[in-house]
């Protein structure tokens, strides 16, 4: 695995990253769905694995499941699991930050 610093720390992440507000990062060719919910990133796959529709253009719900916006299935931003089992889980990447920096795992 390949840690890919995207923030200069974890006070700019906050800064740049609106609670609940799905963020598209395009990092090394893999389009990533970044999420900052109850205080926590979570990055998983953008493409809805029922459909393909870029989940970053959806809505997270109080139990930090992220909702894909063509057909509301719904995913674990945790685990990446589909929450009604219809539909493949998602992947999900690793995040962690330090002093020298906010980073993601490729």
């Amino acid at each position: 695995m390949e840690w890919i610093k995207i923030f200069a720390n974890d006070t700019e992440a906050r800064h740049r990253i609106t609670q609940d507000r799905p963020q598209l990062l395009v990092i090394h060719g893999k389009r990533i769905c970044l999420v900052l919910h109850a205080g926590n990133f979570q990055a998983v796959q953008d493409a809805c694995s029922h459909n393909g529709e870029s989940l970053s253009k959806g809505q997270v719900n109080f139990l930090g499941e992220i909702i894909c916006p063509w057909h509301g299935y719904r995913f674990d931003l945790k685990s990446g699991r589909a929450c009604d089992s219809s539909s493949p889980d998602l992947h999900t990447y690793p995040v962690k930050s330090d002093d020298s920096g906010f980073f993601i795992g490729i």
